[in-house]
């Protein structure tokens, strides 16, 4: 019963599923995930309701296929440390320093552990083993407790590895972290730098922003090294505002190189506000590897970029 009601439940997605038979097939191995044991069959047929073809993984060329490949096969112990949103904290001080972590008030296991009269007016609330469970707070006085006890504990339920394989996730434990809240110098949002870099090399980067402003889509701005605008788009539109290079740039470059050595591929996302740069967090599989390249060449040149383990 559980599992018709979360299929069910939204409607403009149930719409979409009877326009777009595979989009519905995607929503449907989206529910029965964890009932699909082998990895490489759930991955292909996730694969083929996105693109409307199986990958190549034994032979992959494209950046998708590559980090379907990925998942399969590059598994590493501290993985599941470096995506830990409360302890990749430690791993990346350990190499860059505490100076470029973003402060943490708590860590808590449930979520009426949190003593919110010991919090500052603004902070920010994540669940430690997902991407979607986020409670940005700016005026505490406003925040309505109830709404975050509900968002943050459905977060707690869920799980980033069955729906996504991307086994960095699958063991680690569902926690909340409070942190600082961070805004740069517009003074209404949080511009991320996302870094893709390549056995320690980084290449190219998106800037996300827009993100949470509300009647806004989040936008995604792809950019080289030298700070030229990448003519595609992946996941988002780009911004129709200009994006200026940050002068302590090369810095961001420097750390994410050493936060990526010998790791095939990582994206490395760092905050810059007011010329003091923080970590966000590392990802391995930027949108699980599910997201077309429009145009699709560009999924080629960065597939061109992942040197695959022997």
């Amino acid at each position: 019963m559980s599992l018709l009601y979360k299929f069910t439940s939204n409607k403009a997605k149930i719409a979409k599923a009877f326009k777009d038979p595979l989009f519905g097939l995607g929503l449907v191995l989206n529910q029965v995930a964890p009932l699909i044991k082998n990895d490489k069959t759930f991955l292909e047929w996730k694969y083929y309701t996105v693109f409307h073809r199986f990958p190549n993984l034994e032979k992959p060329q494209t950046y998708n296929e590559k980090l379907q490949w990925l998942k399969l096969h590059d598994k590493h112990p501290e993985y599941t440390q470096m995506v830990d949103k409360a302890e990749a904290k430690k791993y990346v001080a350990n190499i860059i320093g505490e100076e470029y972590i973003i402060p943490t008030f708590g860590v808590y296991s449930h979520f009426d552990e949190i003593d919110f009269d010991k919090l500052p007016n603004q902070f920010v609330i994540k669940c430690t083993h997902d991407s979607g469970g986020v409670i940005v707070c700016k005026d505490k006085k406003t925040l309505d407790i109830q709404a975050a006890r509900k968002k943050i504990e459905y977060g707690l339920g869920k799980s980033a590895y069955w729906g996504t394989r991307e086994y960095p996730y699958k063991n680690v434990p569902p926690r909340i972290i409070v942190e600082a809240y961070m805004e740069d110098e517009s003074g209404y949002e949080l511009k991320d730098y996302k870094i893709f870099c390549f056995d320690g090399k980084p290449e190219f980067l998106f800037v996300a922003t827009d993100r949470g402003i509300k009647g806004e889509e989040t936008k995604f701005d792809f950019f080289d090294l030298e700070w030229n605008h990448l003519p595609f788009t992946n996941g988002h539109p780009n911004s129709t505002k200009p994006i200026k290079k940050p002068k302590n740039f090369e810095k961001m470059m420097e750390l994410s190189a050493q936060l990526s050595q010998d790791i095939p591929h990582v994206r490395v996302d760092l905050y810059n506000i007011n010329g003091k740069i923080y970590f966000g967090e590392l990802t391995f599989f930027h949108w699980s590897g599910m997201t077309p390249f429009v145009p699709e060449d560009w999924d080629y040149k960065f597939g061109e970029m992942i040197c695959l383990p022997q």
